[in-house]
């Protein structure tokens, strides 16, 4: 399925019609309310906030934040499109990707449980997302990564993000462009 032009990031109000994204071994899910329970379980680990700060989420918390944003941002010139990372061998979720879009800027992110990482699959995940927001009118990809967390750096330098001297919350601030070659 693909999004009508009306339907594209930066054009009208209202949720971006998410679809689903396939690749060698993942299948990016739009993200549902539904997948609150299990994705409690993929992020219960504290190690998985170091770098971002905060706790793991109650079930009931994340399904309560998963129904808002699948409502839609508030904001008409903001468009939200969210994915849970399903590992099609294992049928289980491991993570998110995630893009705020507002015009042709997308802010892009990932999380991916504790025991599935060092498997590619952050990048993976990121590499479709970036390719379906290059389809659309996005131009430019911006992530926040924390100076210390070189996974999360690995994943954007190979999306062909780079490193600017901006900051934001104690994280520096990735650009590139959504089109061309991820490594």
């Amino acid at each position: 399925m693909t999004a009508t032009p009306s339907e594209e990031p930066g054009h009208g109000a209202g949720p971006l019609p998410t679809v689903p994204l396939p690749t060698r071994r993942l299948t990016l899910l739009p993200l549902r309310p539904e997948h609150a329970a299990e994705m409690a379980a993929v992020l219960s680990d504290p190690a998985l906030y170091a770098f971002t700060g905060g706790e793991p989420p109650a079930p009931e918390a994340l399904r309560a934040r998963y129904e808002r944003m699948t409502a839609g941002s508030p904001d008409p010139a903001v468009t939200w499109w969210n994915w849970v990372i399903r590992l099609d061998e294992e049928d289980r979720l491991t993570g998110t990707v995630q893009a705020t879009v507002t015009g042709d800027v997308a802010e892009i992110a990932w999380i991916v449980g504790t025991p599935w990482q060092r498997r590619g699959i952050a990048h993976e995940a990121a590499r479709a997302m970036k390719e379906r927001l290059a389809a659309s009118a996005v131009r430019t990809l911006v992530a926040h990564i924390h100076p210390g967390h070189a996974a999360s750096a690995a994943v954007a330098e190979g999306l062909g993000l780079a490193p600017t001297d901006r900051w934001q919350d104690g994280e520096v601030r990735w650009e590139g462009p959504a089109a061309g070659r991820a490594f």
